[in-house]
């Protein structure tokens, strides 16, 4: 059965665009985290305003308000849950938020309405749970001139991309149907598509009952990343507190990643599934710890680095006509704060 947290975070990816020039947002739930700062811990007298949606890789947030790490870090961090990006989106962007954490499409998106918006943060990567389907497509080259269905929404159109070059195509080179990620499965599962741009859970299961089979996916690329964003003037006077709230997010990672059942139980609370299914999901994410931010996450010479990811993402969404002028890839991110980390 379709996870809530994988439809929702789809979903909301398809209308983020449009939500971009909306006034105000719904509110989202609201807690909150805190104690009284120790001498070595940073300053926390102004609460931080901290925002995830329902995506099970953002569990490392959730985590980390549960197990009241970021209390022990000094910080007072109040913690607000989105049911969609799109309403998170309008918050950030009328500044009720102060670190939020979203796609990286989002985030580049946001950036070309408020330049000031920086990517500080690898939170993951897509590591399989979303995929191109095809039948009777065993390179590439093969898609040329068959139907596609896939979503207009800019992660798959760069999953989709990524696949076509390969032999030298683009999406005008194929009949590309425009249809929800559920229902470009289900039309691939009946055999009213040859190729089909989806996510799990639908991926495997269309797979089989279309006989076809998985012919790419994000496992082991960064083409799908997660990302924490902030404001310039946030960062610039808050360096000390992020950097606490970032060795919080890492002990939380650190548990994610090795399979505690607390953490996992935690998470799911949050998100309105067991334990049991966060760690199922997670298997499709790759998480991002802050050892992992410091080596590669900023690395230029790492084509696998978020700043691939990002140069990539902004270059569709300026050729998709996402975004109405070219972006500077190196104005989008900041890691200043992971380096000193």
């Amino acid at each position: 059965m379709l996870k809530l947290s994988t439809i929702v975070r789809l979903f909301c990816l398809a209308i983020a665009t449009l939500v971009l020039t909306v006034a105000c947002a719904q509110q989202p739930n609201t807690t909150s985290s805190s104690s009284s700062p120790s001498s070595s811990s940073p300053s926390a007298s102004q609460p931080i305003v901290s925002a995830t949606n329902n995506w099970v890789g953002y569990s490392g947030h959730h985590v980390a308000i549960g197990k009241n790490f970021f209390s022990e870090q000094g910080l007072t961090v109040q913690d607000q849950f989105f049911q969609s990006a799109s309403e998170e989106i309008t918050a950030f962007l009328a500044g009720k938020i102060d670190l939020a954490w979203f796609t990286s499409g989002d985030a580049v998106q946001m950036a070309a309405k408020d330049p000031s918006i920086r990517m500080i943060y690898l939170v993951d990567y897509s590591n399989g749970s979303d995929g191109i389907l095809g039948r009777g497509v065993k390179s590439p080259q093969d898609a040329k001139g068959k139907t596609i269905g896939r979503e207009n929404i800019l992660f798959e159109k760069i999953l989709l991309a990524a696949y076509l070059k390969k032999a030298g195509l683009t999406e005008k080179d194929a009949s590309v149907k425009d249809m929800a990620a559920a229902d470009a499965a289900t039309a691939f599962a009946a055999k009213q598509v040859d190729v089909a741009v989806t996510y799990e859970p639908y991926l495997t299961n269309a797979a089989k009952q279309g006989g076809g089979e998985i012919i790419f996916s994000t496992k082991d690329t960064n083409l799908i990343a997660d990302v924490i964003v902030a404001k310039d003037s946030f960062i610039k006077a808050h360096q000390a507190d992020i950097k606490a709230y970032f060795k919080a997010i890492d002990k939380a990672v650190d548990l994610l990643n090795a399979g505690d059942a607390e953490a996992l139980t935690i998470a799911g609370k949050k998100l309105g599934i067991s334990g049991d299914e966060v760690k199922q999901q997670l298997l499709g994410a790759k998480l991002f710890d802050l050892k992992d931010n410091k080596s590669m996450a900023f690395d230029k010479n790492n084509p696998k680095s978020l700043i691939g990811n990002l140069d990539l993402t902004a270059k569709a969404a300026y050729e998709y006509k996402i975004v109405d002028k070219p972006l500077n890839v190196e104005s989008l991110y900041d890691d200043s704060i992971v380096k000193a980390s």
